[in-house]
């Protein structure tokens, strides 16, 4: 098992986040803690989602990135994925996830577009 890291940064209204490792049941509820946390700032309403670390990813991954999607939608934002690896994009495909997070090859050109 890899642990997780995740590395954070404000940009204006956006909250970045850059992940490292797996992102599975041992790591989910920190996901999800960690980016609510910084959510609690009110003029974040965008979120960009920085997979290129990310070498696994399963439901409970799945289920932390959605609830932040929703919780972004709530506030009117967006939210995009950046550099996830063909294995974790596979998933996020099979899930659907991709049909409603857009997803970008950089973190630049994912930016450009919140």
């Amino acid at each position: 098992m890899v642990a997780m890291r995740i590395g954070m940064e404000t940009r204006g209204r956006v909250l970045v986040v850059r992940c490292q490792g797996e992102l599975d049941v041992a790591s989910a509820d920190r996901l999800r803690g960690e980016i609510d946390r910084a959510l609690a700032d009110e003029r974040l309403d965008r979120l960009c989602l920085n997979l290129e670390g990310v070498s696994f990813i399963d439901s409970s991954g799945l289920g932390a990135i959605l609830g932040r999607y929703r919780r972004i939608q709530q506030r009117s934002g967006r939210m995009v994925i950046v550099g996830a690896a063909s294995v974790v994009r596979n998933i996020l495909e099979l899930s659907g996830v991709l049909q409603i997070i857009p997803a970008y090859d950089s973190e630049p050109q994912a930016l450009a577009r919140l």
